[in-house]
């Protein structure tokens, strides 16, 4: 009776430890990974007939197919461009086992040079405006100063900060009012500033 009991163990042990490793095998031979909003499901080369499925973080699937994975790695691309960013699970699963990866989407950073010119103008007194410029990533803007009814030019001056910086203009014998100011950066990016 105990080598009965003791092969029923062994046999147990040996089942679940193939199932552990069937697990494990998938796991080795496939990825799931995302770049901003795309979503690229790799399988290795042996795996079968696989099915491959997205799903929202609810667990609601929201796209599913079937793939037969012969002696070629197979890379599935998804795009979810009209999806939310957001987390999304990838559920692989073979006859014998399944694996979900977890995978978050975002956005693309904008450029640089796609966001606006961070620059701001303060009367001072009757003759002065200070003017900063913040978030720079090279150093160089232009500052030029124009009348406001003629564009006439008054001032130009080019300043090399790297980061940003802040300055009072002393404007003799004119108001803030009849002038602006034209701050253009490295980039390209330009503000006018009107008081």
């Amino acid at each position: 009776m105990k080598t009965l009991f003791t092969f029923a163990l062994a046999g147990l042990l040996a089942t679940s430890t193939l199932a552990a490793n069937s697990n494990e095998d998938l796991l080795e031979n496939t990825d799931a990974r995302a770049k901003f909003k795309k979503v690229n499901v790799l399988l290795n080369e042996g795996i079968g007939k696989t099915k491959v499925a997205i799903m929202d973080e609810d667990g609601k699937i929201l796209h599913q197919r079937k793939v037969k994975v012969g002696d070629e790695k197979v890379l599935i691309p998804y795009d979810l461009n009209n999806l939310p960013c957001g987390e999304y699970q990838v559920k692989i699963s073979t006859e014998e086992d399944e694996v979900i990866y977890t995978v978050e989407t975002f956005d693309k950073r904008p450029k640089m040079d796609e966001y606006p010119l961070m620059a701001y103008g303060k009367v001072v007194d009757d003759e002065t405006v200070n003017i900063a410029v913040i978030g720079l990533t090279e150093p160089g803007v232009d500052v030029k100063v124009r009348y406001t009814d003629s564009n006439k030019l008054i001032h130009a001056e080019t300043i090399n900060h790297p980061d940003g910086f802040r300055k009072d203009f002393k404007l003799k014998g004119v108001s803030p009012d009849e002038v602006y100011f034209e701050i253009t950066d490295n980039l390209g990016r330009t503000k006018n500033l009107y008081f």
